[in-house]
């Protein structure tokens, strides 16, 4: 059966010059319609490329064969680089506190990349098992300090995944970013029953994961919740304004924003600057100036580009 009619969907998955977009919010269906698309040739999308979590309209729908034709593109909330995912509503920035071993100024990085996409930033340590229950708390003091509640899990028992689960199926789009070996394959295949992605040990050799994903690719998770599979990097880019990156520190906000907080200049970036009134015993204010000395050495460098 073939139909003229107009259809909204997610792109669950890219592959080629193919599209697999899913229909399972349309109340037309009752279970989750997927088909595979190809871009009609006639649109151009201004030089955009679709990417997986891009709502798009498709048209000659064929039932039997599963197959339909892109022809639009809805304007993005958000866009992730690096992987490359678009319309985010959640990012879970996971990190082991052991094989690998926990790096403060790593997390630290993941973490303001996450929040310089505007959306809810949670932080997941995995292995939890693997650690005594003071260096534990110590680690959950040290979070909460820098703002943030922490999810941890020991990736052995699966009765810890509840809490997580119920919470990943009130979120509309969610992403679990993290460098490699530190679990993040294992914890989704416990989350999406029947994913079963292959995981690897960590490397002896320079202490780093191997990167077990390949594809991005969305799963469904609920009727109107998705969860992204990723592949795992080590490095995260950072793609933030200089000028945005001091708010995107929770100990910098609350006192600017909150506390009212006033320098002598308003684009102060609270290193030496003359007047500046900001209180710098936070803990992460040495990752900050960090921060903004790489930005300010990658500014540099593409105004010389």
């Amino acid at each position: 059966m073939k139909t003229n009619s107009k259809y909204l969907g997610l792109v669950t998955k890219k592959f080629n010059d193919f599209f697999l977009v899913d229909l399972k919010n349309q109340e037309n269906f009752e279970n989750s319609q997927k088909f595979l698309c190809k871009v009609k040739k006639s649109i151009n999308f201004k030089d955009q490329f679709i990417y997986v979590g891009d709502e798009v309209t498709i048209e000659k729908i064929d039932f039997k064969s599963k197959r339909a034709v892109i022809t639009s593109l809805k304007k993005r909330k958000n866009f992730l680089v690096r992987p490359s995912v678009a319309n985010i509503s959640n990012i879970y920035v996971t990190f082991s506190v052991e094989e690998p071993e926990l790096n403060l100024s790593q997390v630290n990085r993941f973490l303001i990349s996450a929040e310089s996409m505007g959306v809810e930033v949670s932080l997941v340590l995995t292995k939890c098992d693997l650690i005594s229950d003071k260096r534990r708390s110590y680690l959950l003091d040290k979070f909460e300090k820098w703002g943030y509640q922490v999810i941890t899990l020991n990736l052995q028992k699966s009765d810890c995944f509840k809490n997580l689960l119920a919470e990943l199926k009130q979120k509309e789009c969610s992403i679990f970013m993290g460098p490699s070996g530190v679990g993040k394959t294992t914890l989704l295949n416990m989350i999406i029953p029947g994913l079963q992605n292959s995981t690897a040990p960590v490397s002896n050799k320079i202490k780093r994961g191997k990167n077990t994903t390949r594809n991005v690719e969305l799963f469904s998770m609920s009727n109107q919740s998705y969860i992204v599979d990723t592949p795992g990097f080590n490095m995260q880019p950072l793609e933030v304004d200089i000028k945005l990156l001091p708010n995107l520190y929770s100990e910098i906000y609350k006192q600017v924003i909150e506390e009212g907080i006033k320098c002598k200049f308003r684009n102060c970036l609270h290193l030496t600057d003359e007047g500046c009134n900001l209180n710098k015993s936070f803990e992460r204010y040495s990752f900050y100036k960090e921060m903004i000395e790489s930005s300010k050495s990658h500014y540099y460098q593409n105004q010389e580009d």
